[in-house]
């Protein structure tokens, strides 16, 4: 019951806000004006249809409860005061004049209940209900006056709440449309990162393997035709992998709505066709690799040790890399190791010219595991080893 109804409230509210917000709309001291006109109408009206003659001054003084109005929205308690007083006056001076419905009464004590501080509503509330049960002369006076001014005063509240539920789901719409902006920026930020840890690694390697094959071919053309033509299609290989890798990726950005066909991501199972690729380039590589785990820690694996490799053909000047993948109870742990020049201790953690070891750090992160790289043993090569958890 209690959140059907503040529905109705709060749809309430939203058509006060259309109405205000609507253009054209009347000016508000221009509507209390007419109010004020209007009350003082009916006041003039109720004492000159009463048979007793009242002179000028009762005219002038049942005017002057009315002639507050136009200022009630900006001082709601001040106007009622005023008009409250000049009322009071009246009604002991000339109390049969007093109009059935007296308008201007009604919009003050209204407007007090909806736009005057909670102080101000329960002082007049404490003056109200004594005043018109002392001031009345007769029984249905008396309940007249209280369903006027208390109801006056509930209408006011009922109205004030909507206000306040209003701006308490303004404020709502905006903190989540805040916090939807943030989360939206966040994925975009995170994609991104996906996408070109993506790219580097992708394109990284295969350039690195062409690059080392196409200064190889040229040397062995006339010594050795066979492994020339071995090694140029090596290079044709790794130039059609990476094709095919990077329609994975750009996959995701088609525009127009479009669905991407995108494939699996690599798995363990296409890890020996890296490795082979890499002894082509004449690095003997000893690997041992057991396919296990979710689809997500394989491709992080994979990417990790075709990153790992990447870097042992570009930096390391290895003839031996060993590379070792496999289930140490509730983790899959990666070896990448080689027996090049390595590089000194101060470098490890940041080597100048790329971002290869921190994307395999950002990899095993994203799989709740970690990863290291460093010199190996002695300070001789350099090892990449990565945690990932298996999870349930």
């Amino acid at each position: 019951m209690g959140e059907r109804t503040a529905h109705v409230l709060e749809r309430a509210a939203a058509v006060v806000d259309r109405w205000r917000a609507r253009p054209g709309r009347v000016d508000p001291y221009v509507v209390d004006t007419g109010l004020a006109l209007a009350a003082a109408a009916i006041s003039v009206w109720a004492v000159f249809c009463d048979d007793r003659g009242w002179p000028w001054w009762v005219y002038l003084l049942v005017v002057a409860a009315a002639a507050p109005l136009p200022w009630r929205r900006r001082a709601p308690f001040t106007v009622w005061l005023v008009s409250g007083a000049f009322s009071l006056t009246q009604s002991i001076v000339a109390h049969s004049v007093a109009p059935q419905i007296p308008l201007h009464q009604v919009l003050t004590v209204y407007t007090v209940a909806d736009r005057g501080r909670d102080w101000q509503r329960w002082l007049m509330l404490a003056i109200l209900v004594p005043a018109n049960i002392l001031g009345t002369r007769s029984p249905n006076g008396m309940l007249f006056s209280l369903l006027m001014s208390v109801g006056s005063f509930i209408l006011g509240s009922l109205v004030r709440e909507l206000r306040r539920l209003a701006r308490a789901e303004a404020e709502r719409a905006h903190e989540a449309a805040l916090r939807a902006a943030g989360e939206a920026g966040r994925a975009v930020a995170e994609e991104r990162g996906r996408i070109a840890r993506e790219m580097h690694d992708i394109l990284a390697h295969a350039v690195s393997l062409m690059v080392i094959q196409a200064e190889a071919g040229p040397l062995v053309v006339r010594s050795d035709p066979d492994r020339a033509i071995r090694t140029f299609d090596t290079i044709a290989d790794s130039g059609r992998d990476a094709m095919v890798q990077l329609r994975r990726v750009l996959g995701v950005l088609k525009e127009d709505g479009a669905r991407p066909v995108l494939a699996p991501q690599p798995t363990l199972a296409e890890l020996p066709a890296v490795v082979d690729r890499v002894r082509d380039s004449g690095i003997a590589v000893r690997a041992k690799i057991e396919e296990h785990g979710p689809a997500d820690v394989q491709s992080a694996a994979y990417r990790i040790v075709q990153e790992a490799l990447t870097n042992v053909l570009k930096h390391a000047e290895a003839r031996h890399v060993s590379v070792r993948v496999g289930v140490r109870g509730p983790v899959l742990e990666v070896e990448v190791a080689d027996d090049g020049r390595g590089v000194p201790p101060a470098r490890a953690e940041a080597p100048a010219g790329g971002r290869g070891l921190l994307g395999i750090r950002e990899r095993a992160a994203a799989c709740g595991g970690s990863a290291e790289a460093g010199p190996g043993p002695g300070g001789r090569g350099f090892t990449v080893n990565a945690r990932l958890p298996l999870g349930a």
